[in-house]
């Protein structure tokens, strides 16, 4: 009898896990039971009954058999009795036991990925990169795709760039490692030549390129100093400017995709989509869901595993990406808890994967 598939690296992190003991009271013919109910409700968004399930799965035990263990599985509180009918569905401690021990993550056809790279390589900035890929993630998983900016405190100076508007005002001009441009109006106290904005621009650069964000301020505080004292307040208000947009809140920005799909979906969520659609219009329940950037594990969260209230009838998944081993931001897609989630968390991680790769080679 099969016994599953073993675990796998997709699936390095969800949001609650079951425990060990749970899993241990449950034979591995229910586990099957289990699995092949999340499959069948998935797939057909109806009940499933146990005649069903040993029409459609090679189960090798009778209907009565199949019977005890949907029981037994309803008994622990892993399939539920909708209403008067026949048939059960998972609950959220029986999705959350799927994508634990049974979900293998399910890898991209070679047209998928084809797709992934023939659309993503036309990107022309980052906002390209970021738009394209919700647009993606949407379309690949028919979920809503929440992508966030790569962080301003976890990469690196690529170049400061300073340019002369008139005799007292300059731009700002700051690039980061994952192609991000962050640009800023500077007026100066008194008028600054083009020598002195260009050793500004070669000693600035020379101090922070290839530095990570969070050590700019240590390297540039005494860069005054070492200019002509006419110059040094200019200089002082550059290096001002310059450090407030490191910190800037704007740094969080995130963008969403694919709300419409949501409607697919309408019988999913108890009496109505609003709260959902309410939920993702906050930014800072989006950035709670996804989770800290610097974490680049793969997330999946339940159902009442989402804190907010109006998430409760949907199911995150989640994961890092960047441009090296250090996740910068993160992307997932959020949709009903009846969702592929074995297709759902390749995708995720496939399309990570992909943009990490873009901004590496940015």
């Amino acid at each position: 009898m099969a016994t599953g598939p073993p675990r796998t690296d997709g699936r390095e992190r969800p949001g609650k896990s079951v425990g060990l003991e749970v899993c241990a009271m449950l034979s591995e013919r229910r586990l099957e039971v289990l699995r092949a109910i999340v499959q069948d409700y998935v797939g057909t968004e109806e009940p499933v009954g146990s005649k069903a399930l040993t029409e459609r799965h090679q189960l090798g035990v009778s209907p009565a058999t199949v019977r005890n263990d949907m029981a037994a599985l309803e008994e622990e509180g892993f399939i539920a009795q909708p209403h008067t009918s026949a048939g059960r569905i998972p609950t959220d401690k029986g999705y959350r036991l799927f994508v634990d021990k049974l979900a293998a993550v399910k890898p991209l056809s070679g047209p998928e990925r084809r797709a992934i790279h023939s659309f993503l390589d036309s990107a022309v900035d980052l906002d390209d990169v970021v738009a394209r890929t919700v647009r993606l993630l949407a379309q690949l998983t028919r979920q809503v795709a929440v992508v966030q900016y790569p962080s301003l405190t976890r990469s690196t100076v690529r170049h400061v760039e300073l340019l002369s508007l008139a005799p007292a005002r300059l731009m700002l001009v700051l690039i980061t490692d994952t192609g991000r441009v962050e640009q800023r109006m500077i007026d100066c106290p008194a008028p600054f030549g083009e020598t002195s904005l260009a050793d500004l621009r070669a000693r600035l650069n020379s101090r922070v390129v290839g530095r990570r964000f969070t050590d700019v301020p240590q390297l540039v505080q005494d860069l005054p100093e070492s200019f002509e004292t006419e110059d040094r307040g200019t200089v002082s208000t550059v290096l001002s400017v310059l450090l407030e947009t490191l910190v800037e809140e704007t740094e969080e920005r995130l963008m969403i995709g694919g709300t419409a799909n949501l409607t697919r979906f309408g019988h999913d969520f108890p009496l109505t989509i609003r709260p959902v659609l309410e939920a993702l219009e906050e930014q800072v329940v989006l950035l709670k869901l996804l989770g800290e950037a610097k974490d680049s594990s793969m997330t999946v969260r339940i159902g009442h595993e989402n804190a907010h209230e109006g998430l409760t009838s949907t199911s995150v998944v989640a994961v890092g990406y960047g441009s090296g081993d250090e996740a910068v931001a993160k992307l997932g897609v959020v949709g009903p808890t009846r969702m592929d989630y074995p297709g759902t968390m390749g995708a995720v991680r496939a399309v990570a994967r992909y943009v990490g790769q873009i901004l590496a080679e940015s």
